[in-house]
């Protein structure tokens, strides 16, 4: 029997983000810059988070960048999303600057991409309370804050949208990750409970990517790097390419298979803010050439 419900089923217009607000946090470089290149070229306005001063050029010509390109609202905003000073601060800039709603006339924020984090790669033997502090506070810590003074902004038709951005290491158990790995374990868990506590707000949902060609990757431990290549000829994506870019040649070269570029991932984190995506909460996407296989 068919069903009486009005489901949409044609394609969103390009600019299906038009008027939209979304913060994400991470944003000056990497894949939190493309997550925000990616939302904007859909009509999004984007607060640009990140934390520290040397970032301020990469921020500024990024706002830059969105607001000439795609006409949209992109605010570079310098704060520490761990503290109730910082998101205070994230949540004043974005009222003053950003466009209210259409429909409500108020300040609302659609999208909230929790992408900054802190790599930490060392032996088990190697780990501190000084270090597991440090990566708890930002990368469980950090999304708690924001998402609490968030809330109050989200919308109330189920529209919004939450993307936490976890790492395969919670999943395929890789050396040397005890407390990166651990602390995106406790992302993913918190994925599922705010879908229930969120849900006539936002969807909210998670994705693993694996090594990316970031600075955070660039900069890694090599036997960080070593441990994850061992993954390599089972990953089905990871075989290179004759277009791959000379770096990404040279490291897959070096350790037997590419990573992923951060506008690929930003694609997945796309799509799930999509109008399109309405029906998926609680879950964790894959996004990692195959290395992890959602089941």
């Amino acid at each position: 029997m068919a069903s009486n419900a009005t489901v949409p089923t044609s394609a969103p217009p390009a600019r299906h983000h038009e008027g939209k607000v979304a913060i994400i946090t991470g944003a000056s470089r990497s894949i939190g810059a493309s997550i925000a290149r990616n939302l904007a070229a859909k009509g999004s306005n984007v607060v640009i988070v990140y934390l520290t001063e040397s970032s301020d050029p990469l921020a500024d010509k990024l706002a830059a960048e969105l607001t000439s390109a795609y006409d949209v609202v992109a605010i570079p905003v310098r704060a520490d999303f761990t503290t109730t000073e910082g998101v205070q601060k994230i949540i004043t800039e974005a009222k003053d600057k950003m466009p209210v709603n259409t429909k409500t006339g108020k300040f609302q924020v659609d999208i909230l991409v929790h992408s900054a984090a802190f790599f930490h790669a060392l032996p088990l033997e190697a780990c501190n309370l000084e270090d597991f502090q440090k990566v708890y506070a930002i990368n469980v810590w950090g999304p708690i804050n924001l998402t609490q003074a968030v809330k109050p902004y989200l919308p109330t038709d189920r529209s919004g949208r939450i993307v936490n951005i976890s790492s395969v290491g919670s999943k395929v158990g890789l050396q040397y990750l005890t407390l990166y790995g651990g602390s995106k374990g406790a992302l993913e868990a918190m994925t599922r409970t705010w879908a229930r506590e969120l849900a006539e707000q936002a969807t909210v949902n998670c994705i693993n990517p694996g090594s990316t060609m970031t600075d955070m990757y660039r900069n890694a431990n090599p036997a960080a790097k070593e441990a994850n290549a061992l993954f390599n000829p089972l990953v089905p994506l990871s075989p290179l390419r004759e277009w791959d870019t000379e770096e990404q040649r040279r490291f897959g070269e070096m350790y037997g298979g590419r990573v992923a570029y951060p506008e690929e991932i930003a694609g997945i984190v796309g799509m799930i803010c999509s109008p399109e995506s309405a029906w998926m909460t609680g879950s964790l996407i894959s996004a990692n050439g195959g290395q992890w296989m959602s089941s």
